[in-house]
């Protein structure tokens, strides 16, 4: 019984370290595809209908403003919006944050599902390799 709940915890390890190094290198690559790809018509497509008004489309508008740096002193920056426009065109709806929240959400939430997958997939062979590296390095008494 004793092995059995030794196997349980050191499965555990390896699937937590395996999921660590995914995560350390997947995350990142994911939240940058979603900043660079965040003003595309697919992002904007697809926060729209969670955003703005039935009946409305959305647009994203960018427009020189200002923002603080780490020091508090403003300094220009390009300031993104979606606006949700009616069928003559109007803005009925401004936002300026929730679509962009969401579209990271979205690509963030695809990491994670590829880091489970990969996770799964990986941390059998990793158990066997790290089994195999610990085997080879204890000295068994003659």
């Amino acid at each position: 019984m004793k092995s059995v709940a030794t196997s349980s915890f050191s499965g555990c390890m390896v699937w937590i370290i395996v999921v660590g190094i995914l995560s350390s290198c997947l995350l990142p690559v994911a939240f940058t595809i979603g900043i660079t790809t965040s003003e595309s018509d697919l992002a904007v497509k697809t926060t729209t209908p969670y955003v703005c008004p039935k009946g409305t489309t959305g647009h994203v508008n960018s427009y020189e403003g200002m923002t603080p740096d780490e020091t508090g002193v403003d300094t220009p920056a390009t300031v993104y919006e979606l606006q949700c426009l009616d069928t003559a065109g109007h803005v009925v709806y401004t936002d300026p944050i929730m679509w962009g929240f969401m579209w990271l959400g979205i690509w963030v939430g695809i990491g994670v599902l590829v880091i489970i997958v990969l996770a799964l997939l990986l941390a059998a062979p990793a158990g066997i390799l790290i089994g195999r590296f610990l085997s080879r390095t204890t000295t068994r008494p003659a």
